[in-house]
């Protein structure tokens, strides 16, 4: 069996994604998710570009390529990312992860029905596996009291909505940039495209009058964890995310990167001090033995 190195890359998406989750929630509640992702997507883009231009791999793939994977970033980054923040900031990071979680299932269900993607009984097991576990691990209450990380926010049920439909946009997104990324398109480049893309969306979104509300004031700390996740979770992670892509189908890079949930687990225990219950921990374990399937396949 070859290395998993594209699987192992979906891991280290899922760890940047965990940690970008812990150290969002207070900046999104400060900015309100729409500003949160807009400042995020703004610094990013400045460093890819210097990324891009110091590597010398800017050589843009053809223009039809350049505007799909523009429709997958402001799918998968506009759409997905701002719901999902947006759900983050209503239901905290344990239960929106749980929601987002279910971006695996529908992008091996897109995968399926779009790019005639086929998964094995054994990879199918996998992923069933997995998302159930990590239902389960996110689900679970803590064993102590309430961190303000779990409060519920604005009603659960706006909640959930919003983080549905930050997995279909996560799901979608990735299946639109799936066949340029299998092509070996640099994924610095490819993120370059997909973020930049989306930032410049939602800058003329936020030019006109419909857009949300700028907040009054905003502190030092605020922007430094906004930068902090930009970083983690939109430079790093979505990197690996469509590196992942280069080499295995969408739903199983999807499952492995909705692990996220699982890998939150010890982070908010040290974060919060809260142990979590051992309903969570039975959860984290059948989504390892769902990865060592998906691993061995």
């Amino acid at each position: 069996m070859a290395f998993p190195v594209h699987e192992l890359a979906a891991l280290g998406t899922a760890t940047c994604w965990a940690m970008t989750g812990i150290l969002a929630s207070d900046a999104i509640r400060a900015l309100g998710a729409f500003h949160f992702n807009l400042i995020r997507q703004a610094f990013v883009t400045i460093l890819l570009a210097g990324i891009v231009l110091a590597s010398g791999t800017l050589g843009l793939p053809g223009w039809q390529a350049v505007a799909v994977l523009a429709v997958s970033g402001v799918v998968g980054i506009l759409l997905g990312d701002t719901l999902n923040f947006a759900a983050v900031g209503r239901l905290g990071p344990r239960r929106a992860g749980a929601v987002f979680a279910l971006n695996a299932p529908m992008a091996a269900v897109l995968g399926w029905l779009v790019l005639g993607e086929r998964l094995g009984w054994q990879a199918g097991l996998g992923i069933a596996m997995t998302v159930a576990g990590v239902a389960l691990a996110i689900l679970g209450r803590p064993a102590s009291g309430a961190h303000r990380f779990e409060t519920i926010r604005g009603g659960l049920g706006i909640g959930v909505i919003l983080g549905l439909g930050a997995a279909l946009g996560q799901a979608a997104g990735a299946l639109i940039a799936r066949p340029y990324m299998a092509g070996g398109l640099d994924p610095y480049v490819g993120s370059l495209i997909r973020v930049g893309a989306s930032g410049l969306a939602m800058g003329l979104v936020a030019a006109l009058p419909v857009a949300p509300p700028r907040p009054r004031e905003v502190s030092r700390q605020v922007l430094l964890l906004t930068a902090a996740t930009a970083l983690i979770g939109l430079l790093l992670g979505m990197t690996l995310f469509l590196y992942a892509l280069q080499g295995s189908q969408t739903g199983i890079i999807a499952t492995l990167s909705a692990t996220s949930p699982v890998i939150i687990l010890p982070l908010l225990w040290l974060r919060t001090g809260q142990r979590p219950s051992a309903l969570s921990w039975a959860g984290a374990m059948l989504a390892v033995i769902g990865l060592a399937l998906i691993f061995t396949r």
